[in-house]
């Protein structure tokens, strides 16, 4: 087996450091005002996001020094447990209900979302899975017993109800059954009935009809459905090219909902204008490179399917939040890896980015010539 070669990938380090700190400080500008409003702190969500940052960081780090292909026994007990999580989270007086949505347990100050945990774990599940059987992708049957598991996992996220994160979730094993060497015209297949299915629920849930329709014409109801997505907009066209300035944007004064959150990033055009959006857009854009590069430099099949799979399933998550909050999309509660506040969200994203970054390490040569 290959031994450990030298450091990590340097660049996608940086990278990840650069969009973290970044968060940091876009999560304090935007939810100031609101924690002083509601907690009576300006730095409540400060504190708790450095909080979740530093543990982040730490398993960050013990991943990047974590032998990735240990994963591989672990893989099946450790879907086992977040599915049961993810069950568990739907238990009234178990699961936290808030606004209609059953996602999280709650400790006191401690909050933990399942489903960023059955992310991590698909993905780990998946790649020994397809790696395995790489000659036998050629046909849906052949395909059928990860479709299931798939499916079962998705199921239980549309139930809490949480779409964005379940369309996240079946794209990025769509990836990962394309960089296995999955049939074409299989893959063509599963992306028209996955197209049907996400139809069909939004077409049973009439929020999700309410949304869709804001999104065709926000305008038209500025106080209801188009409300949030048209504050979005004011909040980018009023940052110009270069922002309003650091700390001085007025949509976060309680005018945009989830203005530190799911639409943080509404708040980055705002303060930072066009370029700081931009920078923002590029650093995803530089993770996106040294990510694939790893995988397609990977030692052996599970490290580029892993290595494929964590790649995008932060890349997608981030062009679908950014495609929400420029309206390009429908609205659906999604946070910006890396950037959004939220805690189970940035552990596990910084796991993953420390996997990846371990797999890196033993890509000897390969990684170095580019």
């Amino acid at each position: 087996m290959p031994k450990t070669r030298g450091a990590p990938d340097f660049t996608l380090f940086i990278t990840v450091l650069a969009l973290v700190s970044f968060g940091v400080v876009m999560v304090f500008s935007a939810s100031m005002y609101s924690g002083l409003v509601n907690y009576h702190d300006s730095f409540h969500f400060l504190k708790l996001q450095v909080v979740w940052v530093i543990l982040g960081l730490a398993a960050m780090v013990f991943a990047m020094n974590y032998d990735y292909r240990n994963l591989r026994r672990l893989a099946g007990p450790a879907l086992a447990v977040a599915l049961v999580l993810l069950v568990a989270v739907l238990v009234p007086g178990v699961g936290k209900e808030v606004s209609g949505a059953r996602r999280w347990f709650i400790v006191g100050p401690l909050v933990f979302t399942p489903s960023e945990l059955v992310k991590l774990c698909v993905v780990v599940f998946f790649a020994f899975g397809l790696s395995r059987r790489r000659e036998n992708l050629q046909n849906l049957r052949s395909m059928m017993p990860f479709l299931v598991l798939l499916g079962v996992a998705c199921g239980l996220i549309l139930i809490e109800p949480d779409m964005g994160t379940a369309v996240t979730l079946a794209g990025t094993v769509l990836v990962m059954f394309f960089a296995a060497g999955a049939n074409l015209g299989s893959l063509a297949g599963l992306g028209l009935a996955g197209l049907g299915l996400a139809v069909a629920a939004i077409a049973a849930a009439p929020y999700r009809i309410n949304r869709v329709t804001g999104f065709l014409n926000p305008w038209k109801d500025l106080q209801g459905q188009g409300y949030q997505i048209v504050q979005s907009l004011y909040a980018l066209g009023s940052g110009g090219l270069f922002g309003v300035g650091l700390g001085q944007s007025k949509l976060k004064f309680l005018w945009l909902p989830a203005s530190h959150t799911d639409f943080i990033f509404a708040i980055v055009g705002e303060e930072l204008g066009f370029l700081g959006a931009t920078m923002l857009i590029m650093l995803f854009g530089i993770f996106a490179w040294r990510g694939y590069k790893i995988a397609l430099t990977a030692p052996d099949p599970f490290a580029a399917l892993l290595a494929a799979g964590l790649t995008t399933g932060i890349v997608l998550q981030a062009v679908i939040n950014m495609g929400v909050v420029t309206s390009s999309l429908p609205v659906t509660g999604i946070p910006l890896p890396l950037v959004s506040y939220g805690g189970t969200s940035v552990v596990f994203t910084l796991v993953g980015v420390g996997i990846l970054l371990n797999i890196s390490r033993f890509c000897g040569e390969k990684q170095g010539a580019s």
